[in-house]
């Protein structure tokens, strides 16, 4: 469906489909087999300004907009969503938390380089013992003259072989979410180091890893944002890696409706193209609709970000929403395949896979319940 994108949007869309199509496609079933990271992928998309797109002009970026932002997303989730991942953590989590919250020395030291692909970015937030429940983390940051030390773990962290992390850590372990502090971290520093994390569901061709901080020295003027910000900072970086997220899954829906629709028109059944068939095609209208909400959906949200409007509530709406109904529109995909679905030799094997993760990471789809309704009712669930 046509959704009157302006000729700078057609022209981002076009040259993001292309490449996912050209350089990604024909490697991603191969890449996800053997999980290994695409790293000659992430340096091409680099190259062609693609990590850049939402970033400023003035820090290497091409200062699109966020429906640009969101197309980027769609396009890369469409063929593969591991990639899709590297984007979503590398802009909407790193390089735009950097540009809010970071000094003028911060952002020219870092954000260019990340909208370059020249570094590499991961956000450590989640660990062991601490997901949904920011504020009980464990790690600690303690002051020492110039520096601050870092002790402890992060778990799940996407994009784990980055060169640069946003760590979060306690620097008043007595103040619950208010004394938690957002650290930028060279990940070559004394005492940080990586565990990959192998047999996941999905997204194999992404580095997921344990980052292992141990007595860590951090200069005081890496601290991002204000010491006790770091809750502050998480957050919103939460909310813009959710509008990835969202846009991300509707690329993944998008490309199981293409690759069945393909499939319907040339499987022949009881004499005819499946597609001919009254419940498969009950399958592609409740796809279509789901498709089209998710995307509505995503560039409304994109609509109030553009104008700098606050738009939590609508983007964890875009968030919940697209999470759920990219798995759903995986499992209809797969029904229509019937048993070849059930196969690699398809990509609607791997997206029924990657669509999982969807209504877990960057606040569970419950999570985001909460904070739609508790913004609705003006009562907080986490009070």
């Amino acid at each position: 469906m046509d959704f009157d994108l302006n000729e700078e949007q057609q022209m981002i869309k076009k040259m993001v489909a292309d490449f996912a199509d050209k350089e990604i496609a024909p490697v991603s079933a191969q890449y996800d087999q053997e999980e290994k990271f695409p790293e000659e992928i992430v340096k091409k998309m680099g190259a062609l300004g693609i990590f850049g797109t939402v970033i400023p002009e003035e820090y290497g970026g091409g200062g699109f907009d966020y429906i640009s932002h969101a197309l980027v997303a769609e396009e890369l989730g469409r063929v593969d969503s591991s990639v899709r991942g590297i984007y979503s953590v590398q802009i909407s989590l790193v390089a735009l938390s950097i540009l809010r919250w970071g000094t003028e020395d911060q952002k020219r030291t870092y954000v260019p380089r990340l909208a370059s692909g020249e570094i590499l970015g991961c956000f450590g937030l989640t660990e062991p013992n601490s997901g949904s429940d920011v504020a009980s983390m464990q790690a600690s940051a303690v002051l020492d003259g110039d520096s601050y030390i870092l002790n402890g773990n992060k778990m799940w962290i996407s994009n784990g072989c980055a060169d640069v992390a946003l760590i979060f850590a306690k620097t008043d372990k007595s103040a619950g979410h208010r004394g938690i502090t957002a650290f930028i971290v060279d990940t070559k520093t004394p005492g940080f180091s990586s565990r990959d994390i192998h047999g996941k569901l999905g997204l194999r061709a992404s580095s997921t890893a344990e980052l292992i901080l141990e007595d860590v020295r951090v200069p005081k003027e890496n601290v991002l944002g204000n010491p006790g910000d770091g809750f502050k900072v998480a957050m919103s970086a939460l909310d813009n890696g959710r509008y990835t997220v969202a846009a991300g899954c509707v690329g993944t829906a998008q490309g199981c409706y293409d690759a069945a629709k393909k499939y319907a028109l040339e499987r022949v059944q009881f004499g005819k193209p499946i597609a001919g068939h009254q419940l498969i095609q009950e399958h592609f209208a409740e796809m279509a609709i789901n498709i089209d909400a998710g995307r509505f959906l995503v560039y409304r949200a994109g609509h109030l970000k553009n104008k700098g409007v606050r738009c939590t509530r609508e983007v964890s709406m875009a968030k919940l929403f697209c999470g759920e109904m990219v798995n759903r529109v995986a499992y209809r995909a797969i029904q229509i395949f019937g048993g070849y679905g059930f196969s690699n030799e398809f990509p609607v094997e791997r997206f029924y896979r990657d669509a999982r993760i969807n209504t877990l990471y960057e606040g569970t789809s419950e999570i985001q319940k909460l904070i739609i309704a508790s913004s609705d009712l003006g009562i907080s669930a986490f009070a």
